[in-house]
């Protein structure tokens, strides 16, 4: 019999892919409002930075640490019901935050509350979200997804300092809680776990991959064998180290503390909000092209300009802040490029490296690495502007390292062939 014509309608894919890019942004909004909130947190309760950075802290490193343990939970009760319960925990933390009055009500609601939730809306999502449903273009999906968090900064920044300003730094927790809920219903109506759950092949399969069903193991249990099959390859540590130090120099330290820096050197919140935001802008643009080239090109070499791009634009930063303003639209421009371009070639070497069906968790626990990365930066940085009264040793610091993980990243894959997975040689 002659196959029959091919139908020309949306495939479903590209649908489950505009609701995972609404989880991701709103997820991201959520991440990057603290570094509005933490002076106004400061003045109205006479804390001190690092008081504040201990919270945040707990939450970026638990946002990761969930990272594998969210996948496991994914591949067994499905991804559909644990983003809704993790959607419920986000609107429900950052409502309760608004009532809060002593330090360690904002290290269990922002921390511990916030954190597990955006723990399971973090690119481990949208790993698992790209495996599944596409078998083309996977890495420029990777981009497009990770670029969500870019977007979410553009969307959510400019409008938080601003309602601080404003109307206080409740009203900005009260409108990242509404768009936490807001999304219950969209993903409990629209999302769906796999293509056959809707009869359809993953986008650019040819033929069904194997299923099989849902993992009867304890998410637990597969969680801490994917963490221990992990760490007996080198590669996996190169990838989380390199990834660890990617946390410091990205969400941690910048995402974290680039608004308080620029309100030192007599830049208002909006505008330093603003300015965060518009690092986003580039980062779209370089994380959707760094997935693009994770198809095309050897992801080391990406990684490694990437990597040393970030450190070099680092180093510059702190004479970019006593400097003009175009010293510091360069950092932005170039800074803004790298912010989380690093992630399409780390998925697709995980991918690669390890097989599709380990790499949600896999990438998971090297997610986690990232954020522990992250958490160290962000209660660092703030400890260490407690001791020195400035952050230009933290991001000179930070720079240093962005240089050592780009000689990292080049024995990644070294110690055994990298194969693709057998989807991307159908």
């Amino acid at each position: 019999m002659p196959a029959s014509p091919r139908p020309r309608t949306l495939h479903y894919a590209w649908i489950v892919l505009g609701i995972t890019f609404l989880i991701l942004l709103i997820g991201a909004g959520i991440r990057a409002t603290p570094g509005v909130l933490m002076v106004p947190l400061e003045e109205e309760f006479g804390w001190e930075r690092s008081t504040v950075s201990l919270a945040l802290a707990v939450n970026i490193i638990l946002y990761g640490l969930v990272g594998p343990f969210a996948a496991a939970l994914m591949d067994r009760f499905g991804i559909r019901r644990v983003t809704v319960i993790a959607l419920l925990l986000l609107g429900a933390g950052t409502a309760l935050t608004t009532q809060m009055h002593t330090s360690w009500q904002l290290t269990l609601l922002w921390g511990v509350v916030v954190g597990l939730g955006t723990g399971c809306t973090a690119s481990v999502l949208g790993a698992m979200i790209a495996n599944r449903w596409f078998t083309a273009h996977r890495g420029l999906v990777i981009g497009i997804l990770t670029a969500s968090g870019a977007t979410g900064q553009l969307v959510f920044l400019p409008m938080l300092a601003h309602l601080v300003v404003s109307e206080g730094w409740r009203a900005a927790s009260w409108i990242t809680s509404i768009a936490a809920f807001f999304m219950v219903p969209v993903v409990a109506l629209l999302l769906r776990n796999k293509p056959s759950d809707k009869g359809l092949l993953p986008y650019g399969a040819t033929e069904q991959p194997t299923e099989t069903g849902p993992a009867s193991a304890n998410p637990f249990s597969a969680a801490i064998g994917g963490l221990r099959e992990g760490l007996r390859s080198f590669d996996f540590w190169l990838l989380a180290g390199s990834f660890f130090i990617c946390g410091l120099s990205t969400n941690g330290l910048i995402g974290t503390h680039f608004i308080p820096a620029c309100i030192e050197h007599g830049i208002p919140e909006v505008t330093a909000a603003s300015m965060l935001a518009l690092i986003g802008i580039f980062d779209i643009i370089g994380t959707t092209l760094s997935g693009w080239l994770s198809d095309r090109w050897n992801n080391r070499w990406l990684l490694f300009w990437y990597y040393s791009l970030r450190g070099f634009s680092l180093l510059l930063l702190p004479s970019a802040l006593n400097s003009s303003t175009f010293s510091l639209g360069l950092f932005i421009v170039f800074y803004g490029l790298d912010w989380v371009a690093t992630v399409p070639p780390t998925v697709r070497l995980t991918t690669d490296i390890f097989g599709k069906e380990k790499a949600g968790i896999l990438y998971g626990w090297i997610l986690a690495a990232h954020q522990v990365g992250a958490g160290v930066a962000a209660f660092g940085g703030g400890v260490l502007h407690t001791w020195l009264d400035s952050y230009t040793f933290t991001f000179l610091t930070a720079g240093l390292f962005c240089l050592f993980a780009s000689g990292m990243v080049m024995r990644i894959g070294k110690t055994q062939t990298v194969q693709p997975a057998l989807s991307d040689r159908a």
